[in-house]
């Protein structure tokens, strides 16, 4: 059964820590393998966390209806915003050096994703840790306790940074909620 967590939960969770050079090393030497296999990640990723948060399915209106994993995997859609996903990762990922330009491309991501999408927040922290999972299952090899640590507080970056997009709307709007209008990843 699906549970959505509440919004003490997100608070608990949006404090990013530092990740260390060494940190970034290790992201990034993970995700050159992980990245060589873009799409099937990708697709792997997407096909579990519609499976184990079908709920998230209602953003994407193209795939929203599918409930088999084997139809989500043959999906023209899903597989294209598999692509686009993967593809944000690993600007970030090639970025870890330029705060600026994580921020950049994450708050693109964000508002893109509050705005126009209408995407709940705490969709951004299911997905990312969806991804967390797979990653360390399909690249167990690769996936050390030093390098969970590094992709755990990558994970974390990359909600912090998308969901502030949600807090900048609900200030602009006269407050609100900052669960208000958000999306896992838009229709294409």
């Amino acid at each position: 059964m699906e549970k959505v967590q509440g919004e003490m939960e997100i608070e608990r969770w949006e404090r990013s820590e530092e990740i260390s050079d060494a940190e970034k090393k290790v992201i990034q030497e993970t995700w050159s393998r992980v990245y060589a296999n873009c799409e099937d990640v990708g697709v792997s990723i997407l096909i579990r966390f519609f499976v184990s948060f079908p709920s998230a399915k209602q953003y994407f209106s193209q795939f929203k209806h599918m409930e088999d994993p084997l139809e989500m995997e043959r999906s023209l859609q899903l597989r294209k915003h598999a692509r686009r996903v993967m593809g944000a990762i690993n600007t970030v990922v090639e970025n870890l050096n330029d705060s600026e330009k994580v921020s950049s491309v994450l708050a693109l991501v964000g508002k893109a994703h509050a705005l126009k999408h209408k995407v709940e927040p705490i969709y951004f922290k299911k997905l990312t840790g969806v991804m967390l999972e797979v990653i360390a299952e399909e690249y167990a090899n690769d996936f050390t306790p030093e390098a969970h640590g590094a992709w755990t507080k990558m994970k974390t970056l990359i909600y912090t940074h998308v969901t502030a997009a949600y807090k900048e709307d609900a200030l602009g709007a006269g407050g609100g909620s900052s669960t208000e209008g958000t999306e896992v990843l838009p229709d294409t």
